[in-house]
């Protein structure tokens, strides 16, 4: 069902695709008030695909207005739970039929290999979404024991209006990891897609509507973060904000809250995350497999990439041949075609932040152990750098590029240092074939995930966040996700005999 096409079947959907342009606001698209419009390209090709919508204050204002409407008059969140579950599995089923116009979209807009988009990124998306609507009519509040003279209850309510405020590095699944959990809780929601990647957000609004989630529940406001992201953020009738993105944007939103109602702030930023390879691993060839995927999956354009190699120094030279060998399957080229792993890089502006890195490696003498080549001013082949040492910026910045470093150790207490020698905390690897050297680490590794002798996110069931500067108030995914999105009550009965007690009297 989501196996690839060839490259000629990719191109075919791309030529006949109808590229949405405006916000969608209250169930139908719409201009920017100002009649603004800002350019997206190709990252590839560097070719014109659409003039999106630019809106400003004046356009969040009016979606929240009408998402605030949505919420209070409860056309969704009055919905019985078994209702609105039927809508978010039409929903799914509509984004089912429309794959690979979703997939193309998505490689067009974001240089993402199509293939990833088809086989990864939209699957998953669907997944997310029915996993949470299978949730909405299986999550029981509480009654507690309080004793005979009252009746105490704990009940979840939807928090209000949600502003979402996306990446652009995974479009599709990071809606879907917001969008999910708060639109079965019975929210509203206000979606800022990054301004490098909107048309995927925009068709799947679309689509939205056609199964049936009412106007004002779902909306999509596009444009810059300063134009669109802050005003969100300070809005005085949005009740949460959900950000996914870098730390110093997920900084600003704490200070929009605080400016403004003290909304409540979700975080998920970003990560600097270690795959540590212990002398007693069993299966170099695994191991090898497994770090090339963590490192160059989606160009290292992710939060949980597997950015440092730490690895024992007694097998780091037949790791390192064999990452080499695994590599040569990760080639680097058109995002249509599906023979390539790697694609562009989503700007010009981010490749020169993640070549700068490149120009490191030269000024700190270091050895690109494999790959290292650029090409068309957008393209960076996988490259692993070794001889990396805790002082390296590229130890210690995340690059957000297909750079893996390279850094030694001789003692567990060595790498456990070093894995935790960051400011992040999102996932970490550990590759032994000890189990309690698995688990040791894996505790005391300080980070929201740690896969053991694999490289991964988990699935919807498993929630996904961070420690430290990696995250803040909550996790995505998950049954835990959905309490980001509500309000705990409690309802306090007094049913003692004191009144009969009166009335006999």
């Amino acid at each position: 069902m989501h196996e690839p096409l060839t490259a000629a079947e990719y191109k075919a959907i791309a030529a006949g695709l109808d590229l949405p342009t405006n916000a969608f606001i209250d169930g139908s698209f719409r201009p920017a008030n100002s009649g603004k419009t800002f350019e997206t390209i190709n990252p590839a090709t560097g070719e014109h695909l659409a003039s999106i919508a630019a809106c400003d204050a004046s356009d969040v204002d009016y979606a929240v207005l009408k998402a605030r409407e949505a919420f209070e008059d409860g056309r969704w969140r009055q919905l019985s739970p078994g209702e609105r579950k039927a809508t978010l599995i039409k929903f799914a089923r509509l984004l089912e039929e429309n794959r690979h116009d979703l997939a193309v979209m998505e490689s067009l807009d974001s240089g993402k290999p199509v293939r990833e988009c088809q086989t990864v990124d939209v699957p998953d998306t669907i997944h997310t979404l029915r996993w949470h609507a299978e949730a909405i009519d299986k999550l029981y509040d509480n009654t507690n024991p309080v004793g005979p003279n009252a009746l105490a209850m704990v009940v979840r309510e939807p928090i209000g209006v949600v502003g979402c405020v996306l990446p652009w590095n995974f479009p599709l699944l990071m809606l879907a990891w917001k969008i999910g959990p708060a639109l079965a809780a019975g929210c509203s929601v206000v979606v800022k897609p990054a301004q490098e990647t909107t048309l995927t957000t925009l068709r799947v609004a679309e689509l939205a509507y056609e199964a049936g989630i009412p106007a004002g529940v779902f909306n999509v406001v596009t444009g810059s973060g300063r134009d669109v992201g802050e005003p969100l953020g300070l809005h005085m009738d949005v009740d949460m904000v959900a950000f996914t993105g870098s730390t110093p944007t997920g900084r600003r939103f704490l200070h929009y809250s605080a400016d403004s109602n003290l909304k409540k702030v979700v975080l998920e930023c970003g990560g600097k995350n270690p795959a540590v390879v212990l002398e007693d691993a069993e299966d170099l060839d695994l191991v090898a497999e497994q770090i090339v995927n963590g490192a160059f999956w989606n160009m290292g354009e992710n939060c949980s990439a597997s950015s440092r190699l730490i690895v024992h120094a007694k097998i780091k030279d037949e790791l390192l041949k064999r990452i080499g060998a695994y590599m040569r399957e990760w080639k680097t080229g058109d995002p249509l075609d599906p023979q390539n792993r790697v694609g562009a890089l989503v700007s010009k502006n981010h490749y020169e932040k993640v070549t700068s890195f490149l120009d490191d490696v030269k000024s700190e003498k270091l050895t690109i152990a494999h790959g290292g080549e650029t090409h068309g001013g957008i393209f960076v082949e996988p490259t692993v750098v070794d001889g990396v040492t805790a002082a390296s910026r590229l130890f210690k910045e995340e690059i957000f590029g297909p750079i893996l470093s390279v850094t030694t150790f001789n003692t567990l207490a060595e790498a456990v240092a070093l894995a935790n020698d960051t400011n992040y905390g999102l996932t970490a690897s550990v590759y032994t074939g000890s189990l309690k050297n698995a688990i040791r680490l894996s505790r005391d590794i300080r980070a929201g995930l740690v896969t053991v002798n694999c490289f991964g996110e988990g699935d919807a069931t498993t929630p996904f966040g961070g420690y430290k500067e990696s995250g803040f108030g909550g996790r995505d995914k998950s049954i835990f996700a959905h309490d980001n999105y509500c309000e705990l009550k409690t309802i306090w009965i007094d049913i003692s005999d004191r009144s009969v007690d009166e009335t006999i009297r």
